[in-house]
């Protein structure tokens, strides 16, 4: 399966945001991509104050990435939107996944929430705003058990081999990682998880400043279940493409069997 991670700066134009999204998953197609991932709330990145009113699932954000999906003849795992959540003061950071026919295959609400004070550096409460997810997701793409998962996510292991047990082959990371911490832990994270889960691991970034004084760190990869970086996106907006040998896969697991052994 050919895969791409699309990486991207959205800003406060969320028309625009899109409008980039889009030529993004045009050039995954072009490139042969059957799957192409998009980042964390791909439609808009800046002020709160400034968030698009919340939507339905099948409201705007969904049309619009089901009619990609359907006119590129992809799947299309469309980052994260803010979807219309319990109460009037909470949304749900929710991703959406679309077959090449623009079906809805699978909903997935982020479950960990980015809940964090760095004195004189980052104040950020996302639960203040965003309510958490209670389900986790594997979807079938082209016949491959598929683990969905949200940026903050990645530093909680015990959700990446809850969804290995459920069958995981590929686990996917849409995220907006801070540059600090995402220098020095974003590629360990994820290679941790592809590791111990002996999945691969497809994550795609925020790039670049965002509002209000935000800046995000990028490197959208793809790595085998060997830990090894297939490839990894320059810092710039573009898309990034590898070839998953689920063969190869097979091959580590059983030759390396430590799912299979596992007793907790």
């Amino acid at each position: 399966m050919r895969v791409a991670v699309c990486q991207l700066n959205a800003r406060e134009d969320r028309a625009h945001n899109l409008a980039v999204a889009r030529g993004l998953l045009e050039r995954a197609a072009a490139g042969g991509a059957e799957l192409a991932v998009l980042p964390e709330y791909v439609d808009f990145l800046g002020r709160s104050a400034d968030v698009p009113k919340p939507e339905p699932v099948d409201g705007e954000f969904g049309a619009f990435f089901a009619a990609a999906a359907r006119e590129l003849g992809i799947w299309v795992h469309a980052g994260s939107f803010h979807e219309v959540g319990p109460d009037e003061s909470r949304t749900f950071n929710t991703t959406l996944l679309f077959a090449p026919d623009g079906a809805l295959a699978a909903t997935y609400r982020k479950i960990h929430l980015y809940d964090v004070e760095i004195a004189g550096r980052v104040s950020y409460q996302e639960s203040r705003t965003v309510a958490p997810g209670d389900r986790t997701v594997v979807a079938e793409i082209n016949g491959v058990p598929t683990g969905l998962s949200t940026c903050y996510d990645l530093r909680f292991p015990e959700l990446y081999r809850q969804l290995a047990v459920a069958g995981a082959k590929i686990l996917v990371v849409p995220a907006a990682f801070m540059l600090h911490t995402g220098r020095d832990h974003w590629e360990v994270l994820l290679r941790a998880r592809a590791i111990e889960n002996q999945c691969y691991v497809l994550a795609a970034g925020q790039i670049g400043d965002h509002e209000p004084g935000r800046t995000c760190f990028g490197r959208s990869m793809i790595i085998d279940p060997w830990g090894t970086v297939l490839a990894q996106a320059p810092d710039t907006v573009g898309v990034t493409l590898a070839d998953l040998d689920m063969d190869r896969l097979e091959t580590i697991r059983a030759e390396l069997p430590s799912l299979a052994n596992r007793r907790l």
